[in-house]
């Protein structure tokens, strides 16, 4: 087994229930979870959204409200002016560029206002099972302290980790990874002590 094999075999074991931990229902609710998570935690976007999606979960729904009313609904997760206007914006092109459909490929997803690689990643192996891996902070921090990649950008460190992985492997890497990230390699005073993945921690043994 290649090393970023056993490095994978041992995140599943460690954590068996990796998932994406937003809430939705439709490929479309992800793409507005993902856009609200920039800078917040999914915790945070899962309270703002359990009463949102209660009322407004269409793409018409967001393209036809009024941007202040959006900001104050969505004002706790930050960033809340600049979130309000790329919900707007990507519910229209949706509704007048892929007839109300969340569109499925990356080119198209990269069109819509406040999706990048990150979030359209997401949307791509989360909605629609992908073989895909998007790399938020938690993988950027974990894939280079485990030496998959050395890369400076996080498209640089996609690149490393869609060539590292098989192809089966790649859209829960990406939970696996950020579970990894977030309960225990944290970016500050990780939790060395114990980890099972010690032996292959570049960071750990510096």
């Amino acid at each position: 087994m290649s090393r970023s094999g056993e490095i994978i075999a041992q995140l599943r074991s460690d954590y068996p229930d990796a998932h994406c931990e937003l809430d939705y229902g439709t490929p479309f609710e992800l793409l507005v979870a993902v856009i609200l998570s920039a800078q917040c935690t999914d915790k945070r976007v899962n309270i703002v959204t359990k009463s949102l999606f209660e009322k407004y979960n269409t793409p018409y729904d967001f393209a036809c409200m009024e941007q202040q009313k959006l900001e104050e609904l969505i004002h706790s997760c930050g960033f809340f002016r600049a979130k309000a206007r790329s919900i707007i914006s990507a519910s229209r092109d949706i509704l007048e560029k892929f007839g109300g459909e969340v569109p499925s490929t990356m080119e198209d997803l990269l069109t819509l206002r406040g999706v990048g690689r990150k979030t359209a990643n997401v949307v791509l192996a989360v909605a629609f099972g992908e073989s895909t891996i998007a790399v938020d902070t938690h993988v950027f921090r974990t894939a280079h302290r485990l030496g998959l990649s050395d890369k400076p950008t996080p498209e640089g460190v996609e690149r490393d980790l869609v060539a590292a992985f098989d192809e089966e492997d790649r859209s829960v890497a990406h939970h696996l990874l950020i579970f990894h990230g977030r309960y225990r390699c944290h970016s500050q005073r990780p939790e060395c002590d114990g980890c099972s993945l010690y032996d292959y921690c570049v960071y750990g043994k510096e």
